[in-house]
């Protein structure tokens, strides 16, 4: 049966600037937990099991309008959060995921004006985090050795922001071989090998400068700190590794979920010292 939208109810009259529009990308969340991306076009319809959805019953609604269809099931439609755009974009790369993009940004402090560099474009998760976080003032470069993810990375940000800011720059290239930049404020490397980088991040990374590595195994995090020790000049090394656990809370159900987000991999992250100095804390944690 076809889906027939409805609005919930009246509710507010819609604020200017908010409304869902042709060219929007919106996820339609249904009471299972399943969610539909769909690109809002007009005259256009979306097929799913549950019928067709004519994307003209949603332009011009409100974001965060509730519908209902013929067959009483209440749809929400909204624009995907950025979470939501890391998670469920079709990918050829493992992402970082959304628990561990906050932790980053955090952690490597990635403020506005920065200047970032990172090897392991990927998915472009983490090149869009970066890129928000340093606003329009900052800069980010990224160097992926792959043809084949470079084209889909680029691929994201156009999806995700229309185009590639002039303070975006996305590039081809081997950061083991070497890196040409200077003076650089953050290094956020996301590469099978980041122990092989160490010597031209030392280069490249400012001194009080912060290089970053994402392992997903436990051997490579142990073999880039040994690198960053054996070559000096860094210091304050610390790895973490973020667990993300939901709870139902409904009426007087008030339980950790079945399911949680354990294990993505472990974040690394070190300060560049003005010499070839090594300098570490001997306490644990903060």
């Amino acid at each position: 049966m076809a889906l027939v939208l409805a609005r919930a109810d009246p509710g507010p009259t819609a604020l200017s600037g908010h409304e869902l529009r042709a060219g929007d990308v919106v996820l339609l969340h249904d009471r299972a937990g399943r969610r539909y991306q769909v690109r809002l076009a007009a005259g256009d319809t979306l097929s799913r099991h549950g019928g067709a959805l004519a994307h003209d019953a949603v332009i011009g609604e409100p974001e965060g309008t509730v519908v209902i269809t013929r067959m009483g099931s209440r749809l929400l439609a909204l624009r995907p959060t950025f979470a939501e755009q890391v998670t469920e974009r079709k990918r050829r790369a493992q992402p970082i995921y959304p628990k561990d993009l906050g932790a980053i940004v955090v952690r490597a402090d990635l403020h506005p004006g920065a200047f970032v560099l990172e090897a392991g474009t990927g998915t472009g998760a983490l090149t869009l985090a970066a890129l928000r976080a340093v606003g329009p003032s900052g800069r980010v470069v990224s160097y992926e050795v792959r043809e084949d993810f470079h084209r889909a990375a680029r691929a994201a940000v156009e999806e995700s922001l229309g185009d590639v800011p002039p303070n975006l720059d996305l590039k081809v290239g081997d950061v083991y071989e070497g890196i040409p930049e200077r003076d650089v404020d953050r290094v956020l490397l996301d590469l099978p090998e980041p122990w092989q980088a160490v010597a031209h991040v030392a280069e490249a990374l400012r001194p009080g400068g912060l290089v970053f590595a994402h392992c997903p195994n436990v051997s490579q995090v142990q073999r880039f700190c040994d690198g960053l020790r054996e070559r000096g000049g860094f210091g304050l090394l610390e790895t973490v590794e973020v667990l993300e656990r939901h709870w139902t809370v409904r009426g007087r159900s008030l339980r950790p979920a079945h399911r949680m987000v354990a294990h993505t991999g472990f974040l690394t992250f070190a300060r560049r010292l003005a010499s070839d100095q090594v300098f570490e804390s001997e306490r644990e944690g903060f």
